[in-house]
């Protein structure tokens, strides 16, 4: 019994990662190097994502809770200071990490 429960713990860790996996690489972002906004394309429409920006350093610029429609999303970045940036986009459905550059 406890080898099935392992198993079954096991299978859906990595079931889970894979998918996480899958999700990652269909997501696009451009323009990068970016100057006023980023496009996000690829993602799974949720109607309360979380985005987060973060600079090279780890520290929070920007976070909203927004919707994603069209499979998509849309980030005003003309604010942020020239550098690298990690955005972070967190639903029910998945979880994506992506790097951009601000011109």
């Amino acid at each position: 019994m406890k080898r099935l429960l392992i198993l079954l713990i096991y299978i859906t860790v990595c079931s889970n990662h894979l998918y996480a996996q899958e999700s990652k690489n269909n997501v696009k972002i451009f323009p990068n190097p970016a100057t006023s906004v980023i496009n996000i394309l690829g993602l799974k429409n949720d109607q309360n994502a979380s985005i987060r920006i973060t600079d090279a350093y780890g520290s929070q610029v920007i976070f909203h809770r927004w919707a994603i429609t069209k499979n998509s999303l849309n980030i005003p970045v003309f604010n942020l200071e020239k550098g690298i940036y990690l955005v972070t986009i967190e639903s029910e459905h998945q979880k994506v990490r992506k790097k951009f550059y601000k011109q």
